[in-house]
Parts: C-alpha cells; structure tokens; sequence
C-alpha cells in the first residue's frame, strides 16, 4: 500500500536496504517486502522508518490520508 513511498524516501536519504535493515533490526529481505507491499510494516517500524529517513511529515500525511505520489 506504502512500499513505493517507503522506497522513495529510503532512497532520498541514501540508505539502501541493508542499511535499512539495520536501523529497524530486521534484515534486507524483509525491507524489499515492505517497498513490494508483500508484508506491511507495524506502526513502530514505520515511524522510526520515518524517523531514520527524515521524512515525518511524509508519515504523518500518510497517516492523516493525504494522497502522496512516490514520483
């Protein structure tokens, strides 16, 4: 539903995957299922997603149902 959000800012800040993965304490394969919307990420994940990619007001308006586009 998010992924292609997720990616955009993960990819604004110049993280890749991996690194990624290390902030949230999870692992490279489960970064790629979140950008692919095949696994949904849990509220705490998602905001240090934002956290860690300096993109809370992207979060925020995600969360208050403001229409983002990732391009």
């Amino acid at each position: 539903m998010y992924g292609k959000i997720l990616k955009a800012v993960r990819k604004q800040a110049g993280l890749t995957q991996e690194e990624m993965a290390w902030h949230l304490h999870s692992n490279q394969a489960s970064i790629s299922k979140y950008e692919n919307d095949r696994l949904q990420l849990d509220v705490q994940s998602f905001v240090k997603w934002m956290q860690v990619t300096n993109a809370e007001a992207v979060g925020a308006a995600l969360i208050f149902g403001v229409e983002l586009t990732s391009e």
